[in-house]
């Protein structure tokens, strides 16, 4: 009987074990280690609460959100994008690139995912006319970020050796 139970454990220990795993998300400039996450060959299912570590997105009861993106999300039953396991909820992340049509890439060996740019988000700086601050060095190596030439008339240059 001992032996029964040790077993029985020890399959379960090995359950839980496979059952979660870790990931290392890219984003906006950012790596975010995320210790838990649900294993899935294909998807990247994330805690809820990592969620906006993760990307920015925040879940409320209308669904996904970042500033003026939203994307529902029905969170009373488990679906593509959403899901409960063991009493915890957990969100598909590669499932919101797809839907907000974000590019991304995955190394599945490693399980390091890294997304590009959000198009809604990009889109929205053409539209208010607004260039996306960045930051960039001078000859002599000092950086100088876009916003700290507001209210002033600047002119950007740029060249390609290829």
């Amino acid at each position: 009987m001992r032996a029964a139970v040790f077993f029985v454990g020890s399959v379960l220990a090995f359950m839980a074990a496979s059952a979660f795993g870790s990931a290392v998300v890219v984003y906006d400039d950012r790596v975010v280690e995320v210790t838990h996450t649900l294993a899935d060959p294909t998807d990247l299912w994330i805690d809820i609460a990592d969620l906006e570590r993760v990307n920015g997105f925040v879940l409320k009861p209308e669904g996904a959100c970042l500033d003026e993106i939203c994307v529902p999300v029905r969170q009373t039953q488990n679906s593509d994008i959403f899901i409960t396991r063991q009493g915890k909820h957990w969100f598909n992340v590669a499932e919101l690139a797809d839907r907000i049509r974000q590019p991304y890439v995955v190394d599945y060996d490693t399980n390091v995912w890294s997304f590009g740019a959000i198009p809604a988000q990009r889109a929205s700086f053409v539209d208010r006319a607004i260039a996306p601050d960045f930051e960039l060095p001078d000859v002599d190596g000092t950086q100088h970020k876009l916003s700290d030439f507001k209210g002033k008339k600047i002119m950007l240059l740029s060249w390609a050796s290829w």
